[in-house]
């Protein structure tokens, strides 16, 4: 971490950046080889720029012969205070720059040029996504690079810099997206940050620019919302389909499997979002019950991963993009935005998931001290002041052990009566065993308190007993409601929300034939709930990718038989 240098400067040291995490491997001789069969050599001349911050690259470097510059900011960038600190990288042969975003079809978060005279191989994303996708030494070396890097910009809060209030709701939902997304950004607070008058008078901006966003150079949203920023980044397809076979509404763990199983199979596939890839599960720091992985994955990395294998197979995603209707017409389905817009397609599946239930007496600190998923984004905000995590589920165990990395306390306050009752024997392990987490059991927030933010909450416990706990941020996991509350769509559900499928649709009665042939067919002939959303699912991630697959082999035997002769069955 330092200032970012001046390229120009020829007394920049030409030594390379350890790499003691892997996120800069060296490829051999061979491996560069095999990168020159799909691209081509290029010269630079000293100080050339390859890549600005806000550009969108189409093509991967890697250093043949010199060295390259990498820093999040430009040298020259005046929209960002000078003594800010940078993430600096000097990098020789062998090595190659720049991260997953290149894969995703998002702008770049990073300065890249020539120090001295060099020489690159440039490779063409479509070939890199090749590589990538078809050579699983070489493709896994630059993808577990890149998405290491990736980490590594949020965790220091790199990239993007959004411009507005904390205790600003539209502020909050900005921060909220970018933070789902996994994209590296910092806030530059307008109550609390001293440079931040400094910052919005070199901008010009008035009262109704914020919140804002910089890009990177002279780059920024004014007045940014989720779909504003999404679109400035080139996130949502430019020209996205009228028909398709299937509509996919959610883009978690069983969302992005029944895509990547429809369009892996043939089916053309939309696959939406109104917040981000990855769900409930992309929140998760570490995933170690997942089978395959015995060392944990962590959501993000399972979550872009996932993406990836959507944008192989040829799924659309559109994100932020949120249904508000599903309208059966005559023997298709109408898929109404909120924008306006209109999709039809032959089957849809509802993917959407569940959130997790608020504490009322959080309230007004809803906007600055609470949060709902613990990432890297999260704990950068949080820093090492003490934390409270409420839940007793898996993701709050989760959390707590997250969060205990960096917070100087961690409190876990759980309203069972045992750890066991409801997160798995592992986590419980961990936490019981952990140093800088204090455990509550049988208590529940009553309170919270503090002059402008979040200094304090009271825990009560069963017996009746009242202890303050002295924190800056508050976690909450406390059970869930199905998200569906803003979708108007004809298909039954139980007394909680959740939809009815299967079996428990037959029992509902409102088929037009008069059962429901498949398993996670709804009462909507056509319409299939896979995940959280649906009723007497099993809440964990790997549930949910597994019904995500099962419901394309039932999608693929509805379709054989046509709406028409489904619904005389």
């Amino acid at each position: 971490m330092s200032d970012a240098p001046d390229p120009s400067d020829t007394h920049l040291p030409q030594t390379e950046t350890p790499d003691p995490v892997g996120a800069f491997p060296r490829l051999s001789d061979e491996q560069v080889d095999v990168l020159l069969e799909r691209g081509r050599r290029r010269r630079l001349a000293k100080g050339e720029v390859l890549i600005r911050p806000g550009d969108h690259p189409s093509s991967l470097y890697v250093v043949l012969d010199g060295y390259l510059l990498t820093t999040d900011t430009e040298p020259a960038d005046d929209q960002r205070p000078a003594d800010e600190p940078s993430m600096v990288g000097v990098h020789g042969r062998g090595r190659f720059v720049g991260d997953v975003g290149l894969l995703e079809g998002q702008p770049s978060f990073a300065f890249v040029s020539a120090i001295d005279a060099a020489e690159v191989a440039e490779i063409p994303v479509e070939e890199l996504e090749a590589i990538v996708t078809s050579d699983p030494l070489l493709g896994e070396i630059i993808l577990r690079a890149y998405l290491i890097r990736r980490s590594l910009a949020i965790g220091v809060g790199a990239g993007l810099r959004v411009v507005g209030s904390c205790f600003s709701p539209q502020t909050r939902e900005l921060l909220d997206f970018v933070a789902r997304n996994r994209l590296p950004h910092r806030l530059v607070d307008l109550d609390k940050d001293e440079k931040a008058e400094q910052l919005v008078r070199r901008l010009g901006a008035t009262v109704a620019d914020f919140p804002l966003v910089i890009l990177g150079g002279a780059r920024t949203v004014l007045a940014a919302t989720p779909a504003r920023l999404a679109a400035e980044l080139g996130m949502r397809p430019p020209a996205p389909p009228t028909t398709c076979d299937v509509v996919v509404v959610g883009a978690g763990p069983a969302g992005l499997a029944s895509a990547v199983y429809a369009t892996s199979d043939g089916l053309s596939v939309y696959l939406c979002d109104s917040l981000a890839t990855g769900g409930q599960a992309g929140t998760s720091a570490r995933i170690e019950n997942y089978l395959g992985f015995p060392a944990g994955i962590s959501g993000a990395e399972l979550a872009d991963r996932g993406v990836l294998q959507v944008r192989k197979f040829g799924a659309t995603l559109d994100i932020p993009a949120t249904v508000m209707e599903i309208v059966e017409d005559d023997d298709r389905f109408r898929i109404v935005f909120d924008d306006g817009r209109e999709v039809t397609s032959e089957v849809v599946v509802l993917a959407t998931g569940v959130r997790y239930r608020s504490l009322s007496v959080l309230d007004r600190f809803q906007t600055s001290n609470v949060f709902y998923a613990a990432t890297a984004q999260e704990a950068r905000v949080c820093g090492d002041a003490p934390v409270a995590v409420v839940g007793g589920g898996n993701s709050a165990g989760q959390a707590a052990l997250f969060l205990a990395r960096t917070s100087s306390r961690v409190y876990l306050v759980v309203r069972a009566a045992e750890l066991e009752a409801g997160m798995s024997r592992y986590l419980v392990d961990q936490i019981q065993n952990h140093p800088r987490i204090e455990v509550l059991l049988s208590s529940e927030v009553v309170d919270a308190d503090g002059d402008g933010r979040l200094e304090r909450i009271t825990v009560r416990s069963a017996h009746g007993e009242l202890r303050e706990l002295e924190v800056g941020y508050v976690f909450v996991f406390i059970g869930a409601v199905p998200a569906t509350d803003r979708l108007t769509v004809g298909v039954q559900r139980d007394a909680d929300g959740y939809i009815l499928t299967g079996s428990d649709a037959e029992l509902a009665g409102s088929h037009s034939f008069g059962s429901a042939r498949f398993s996670l067919e709804t009462t909507v002939p056509g319409i299939f709930a896979v995940g959280d959303v649906r009723h007497g699912s099993v809440k964990r991630m790997t549930s949910a990718v597994g019904e995500g697959a099962s419901a394309v082999r039932q999608i693929h035997e509805y379709l054989s038989k046509g709406r028409h002769n489904r619904v005389g069955a």
